[in-house]
């Protein structure tokens, strides 16, 4: 491991760090969007909360916690779920990479590339053989350097 990785602990959450999970989730949210400190969030925070019971409980969802020396340092999610199954993907089972958050202080030194690949590694242990997400403008190079790519036929409607 990296010299400047070597007190940093990767930790699968678990029902004890949803609170955690949750004042993640909303702060990712805020900073994606532009949103200001004050805007209301509670009902994302309320669905945030009862999302993390269920998909921690039932394995529909794995995050990583980032920790140097005990301090909260990053994040990351990976939900998984089913649609119909295809030619390319005969199970059905997909899965999405979601808030990926590492402190700016924390930035370019690798974390957010270590908590991306061992979520990989935990969809390859489910038997997923395709994971997408959704990049903003600063995350697209580590996922083009990871081996993301563009999605050519998707397409989304918002309702």
């Amino acid at each position: 491991m990296k010299e400047h990785m070597q007190n940093i602990e990767f930790r699968k959450a678990a029902p004890e760090d949803i609170e955690l999970l949750v004042r993640t989730r909303i702060e990712v949210l805020r900073a994606a969007n532009g949103l200001a400190n004050d805007t209301d969030m509670s009902e994302v925070e309320k669905q945030s909360r009862e999302y993390y019971e269920k998909a921690l409980a039932d394995g529909t969802h794995t995050a990583l916690l980032v920790f140097d020396h005990g301090l909260f340092v990053g994040a990351g999610g990976i939900s998984y779920y089913r649609v119909m199954p295809t030619y390319h993907n005969p199970t059905g089972r997909k899965a999405y990479i979601m808030n990926m958050y590492t402190r700016p202080e924390y930035r370019r030194k690798g974390i957010a590339f270590q908590t991306l690949d061992l979520l990989v590694l935990d969809a390859r242990k489910k038997g997923i053989t395709a994971v997408s997400l959704e990049a903003t403008a600063a995350g697209r190079p580590l996922y083009e350097k990871y081996g993301f790519s563009g999605m050519k036929d998707e397409m989304e409607l918002i309702l």
